[in-house]
């Protein structure tokens, strides 16, 4: 598993490496506004959960 990782990275670097700034520039931000939506979807079903049962709690 340890390895299969190295190998990955170490294509993406490779990767990040051959391309132009500014398509590395804007392919980060992109993965970064995918990964900070995910965590805010995230957290706000995770809000949610705990709010939900705490009320059914709340109720018995």
């Amino acid at each position: 598993m340890l390895l299969a990782v190295i190998v990955v990275m170490g294509l993406l670097a490779g990767a990040a490496i051959h391309t132009s700034l500014p398509v590395f520039l804007t392919a980060s931000a992109a993965i970064a506004a995918w990964l900070l939506t995910f965590a805010a979807r995230e957290h706000l079903a995770r809000t949610r959960t705990a709010r939900s049962g705490l009320a059914r709690a709340h109720r018995n």
